[in-house]
Formats: C-alpha cells, structure tokens, sequence
C-alpha cells in the first residue's frame, strides 16, 4: 500500500472560502520516502497578514506561482490510488478536495491522520500537535509551518507510527475510514457519496418515502456521516429506518436555516423531536423614565410586555444593543449596559452626549432614538435580501413581510430584470411560519449588507 503524505499552507481555516498557498505531498511505501512533490501557489486573493507572519508566505513570494488548475493535473496523478495522510487530516484534505471541484475534477481517496494515529499507538503525550509530538520523538522540522518541512516531519512520524503498530491500529482506521462502516443499513455507500458537500437542507425518507427528519448543513455529505460516526442507541432507531435520502441546495446557511424551519413545520418528521430553531427567549424593552428620556433593557420575554425586537440568547440580544449604542450614539447607562450614579463612562471617553448627566436634553436624545426606532419599522415591512446562490451563475432573493419569510427563489445572473417587484414575480411563495422571524431577526443583528432592501 502507498501514502501520499501531505501538507498545506493557506488563507485561512475554511476550504470552501480560503486558498491553498504552498502544497507539498511525499509519497511513503510505509517505511521510507519514494518520491516528493512541492510548490508554492497563486491564491489569486489576498494573504493575510497574520497567515505571512505564522508562515512566511507573502503576496510577492506567490506573485510568479503557478495557480492551482495549473498544477492540478500533476498532483492528482502524485496523490491518485494512494492512502491521503496529514496531521488533521480533514483540513488538508477538504482544502485539495475543494481546490479540485473548483478546476472541475473530483477527488475522492482513503484518508489517515497521524493525530489519531499517534494517540492510540503513543498514548499519553502532553499535546499531540506537530511541534509537540516531533520535539518528544526528536524529530527536526526543518522549515516549521510550510509545506515541505511539515511534510518530511509527518512522513519521518508516520514511519515511525507504522513501525510500532503492533496492533493494527492503520488497518483499523483504514476500513473505518472506508466509508461504509457508519452507514445505515438500507443505504449504500454509493448513495451516500452522491450527497453534494454543499451548504442546503436534506431529507431522510423511511421505506414508503415519508420524511421522517428534516436537517440543515453547509456540508451535507459531511452531515450525514456525523448523525451516524459512533451514533448512540437514541439514534439506532432512526438508522434503521431510514431507507433514502434527498436534499436542496440553498447556496448560503441563512437560506438553509430558514428552508429547514418550513420544511419541519410542513412534516412533521418524526424524529424532529422539536423544531430546531432555538425560541426567542430574550427580548429589548423599551419604556420613558420620569425625565422623558427612552430607555432600554434587555429581559426574557413575557407576555405581559411587548417586546421590540426578539433574540434568542441574552448573549445575541445585548450584542445587538452594543452595536445600536455605537452607531446612534446612544446612552449606555440608558440602554441599560452600564450602572453608574453618575454620567457614564461612554460620556467620560468622548462616547456619549450626555443624557446620563443632564448635557443632552430629553428631545433631542429622544430624536436619535426615533431614527433607530424608524429603522427597526421599515426593516420589519417588506425585506428582500439578495444572498449566495448555488452556482456563481444565480443569486437567491429571499422576501420577507413584518419579519416573516414570504418567498423566494434563484435569479439567474444573466436575467434582465428593471425593478425589485419584477424579482418578486419570479419567487415561489411559501406558507408563512412565525419560526422564520428569529432567524430573520439574527441575520439582521449581524448583517448590515447592502444587499439587504427596505421596498416601499
């Protein structure tokens, strides 16, 4: 059997988002290195500057670097019918599987990570990062955080694993790591290797096609395996029932977790035990203080008071307020942030006008909140938000009433279209479901975008 013994460098932690920007792969028979592959790469986006200072990598050194369809061909002959081998393997390998599917080829080989593999046949060490587990070995790192010398370290690491593993340990995880061991009975691995690792919503339907759960990833593929990796007996029950599965790709997580609310309340799927959007639970109250100041608290909700917006942690709610603070230059003491007898400490740094000690005075404290007050109204009236569509080609256009979802639909980029209610006609209506407006509610609180539109 041959490994090919990979490491990267990138633009940051998310395959689907980020870039590879130096890639080396050994190939290793088990106990020594055959042959090595190694090249920096054109991201053709921006480094960070905190990615150069951890590697060294910056614009310049990649300005002249072959982009990766240009060496796409070549490293998939280097890795092609041998076993994919990292430490954390999953980041390495999702990066090269991504950067694939962007140049149109598919990658799809065994994979082994020499973290696993070192805490079962080297029980016991302190850390099991790279430079924690070659310092205990002596293993040198000859260039630590690029490609090549992390590279020949898990190569030099992995040989030693493989000499000690008197116990099968890298058979065990190979046929684990198949791609059939977690599966469901009635469910075939080609099946399973048919689910896009796309952001969208998914179904499991029981042998006379009734859905029977309904779900929300930005990997489905990836979702469906972590139900049933090491599932526990409370979900033994939805394995064995389940006979197929379907999905619909959203393009973007907020679409996907709006689609999932309404496709549970269409259902009902028996092992939705409860619908997976959390409650609003906390809500901002609004009330007049006897100097005829506005003022702000953050409280569960009640039924005895209406609230003026609903968040569903006190964590999301008290983040919203710190925003609204800053950008309409309120009061913190009056928002109920800070406890202070006297002025605020936003006034003392130049924050805050001063209602908190008398040098605003009630009317035009009160103007400011109105205009935020305003805000809040007209993002509750008719909403319609453009976001990710599922190929670069659409984008979707997702269409709210008083903060609860009315329709929405994919708009090819090619279509001419004059006016926002042209759009609206090309939207498929849904059935409203009050579970929609908390997750409205958070979209908006982190999201001042562009393309969010207030219609008349």
């Amino acid at each position: 059997m041959m490994y090919a013994i990979v490491d990267i460098e990138t633009t940051g932690g998310y395959g689907k988002r980020h870039r590879i920007t130096e890639v080396a792969a050994l190939v290793h028979d088990g106990e020594k290195v055959l042959e090595s592959f190694q090249t920096l790469v054109n991201p053709d986006c921006e480094i960070p500057g905190y990615i150069t200072g951890l590697t060294g990598i910056d614009q310049k050194m990649v300005e002249d670097a072959p982009f990766f369809e240009d060496i796409a061909e070549v490293l998939y002959e280097f890795l092609k019918d041998k076993v994919f081998v990292a430490h954390n393997v999953n980041f390495d390998y999702q990066f090269i599987k991504s950067e694939f599917e962007r140049v149109g080829m598919g990658f799809d080989v065994p994979k082994l990570c020499t973290v696993r593999l070192s805490r079962k046949i080297f029980p016991g060490l302190r850390s099991y990062s790279l430079g924690s587990i070659c310092e205990h070995k002596a293993i040198s790192i000859k260039a630590r955080h690029r490609a090549f010398g992390d590279a020949e370290a898990t190569a030099e690491l992995f040989g030693m694993l493989v000499a000690a593993d008197d116990d099968g340990v890298v058979q065990a995880l190979l046929k684990r790591n198949s791609g059939e061991a977690f599966l469901p009975p009635n469910i075939t691995k080609e099946q399973f290797l048919e689910l896009p690792e796309d952001i969208g919503v998914y179904y499991f339907h029981d042998s006379n096609g009734k859905v029977i759960y309904v779900g929300k990833a930005l990997n489905i593929r990836s979702r469906f395996k972590g139900h049933f990796s090491g599932a526990r007996k409370g979900k033994q029950a939805m394995k064995t029932a389940i006979h197929s599965i379907s999905f619909q790709l959203t393009g973007s997580e907020f679409l996907a977790l709006l689609v999932e609310a309404l496709e549970i309340k269409k259902h009902w799927p028996k092992y939705n035990r409860a619908q997976k959007v959390k409650e609003a639970n906390w809500g901002l109250y609004r009330y007049q203080d006897g100097a005829g100041y506005e003022r702000f608290q953050v409280a569960k909700v009640n039924r005895f008071s209406k609230a003026v917006l609903t968040f569903r942690s006190h964590h999301e709610a008290w983040s919203y307020l710190l925003g609204k603070v800053e950008q309409y230059r309120l009061c913190a003491k009056l928002c109920g942030i800070q406890k202070t007898k006297g002025a605020c400490y936003d006034y003392q740094a130049g924050a805050c006008d001063g209602p908190c000690c008398g040098n605003e005075d009630a009317a035009t404290y009160n103007e400011k909140v109105k205009r935020w007050m305003d805000n809040i109204q007209r993002e509750r009236a008719r909403l319609l938000i453009r976001e990710k569509g599922r190929t670069k080609e659409e984008h979707a256009a997702i269409y709210f009433e008083d903060g609860i979802l009315q329709a929405y639909g994919f708009i090819e980029a090619s279509l001419e279209v004059d006016s926002d209610e042209e759009v609206l006609g090309y939207l498929d209506r849904v059935k409203p479901v009050s579970d929609t407006t908390p997750i409205l509610e958070q979209y908006l609180s982190k999201k001042l975008s562009k393309t969010i539109k207030v219609l008349d």
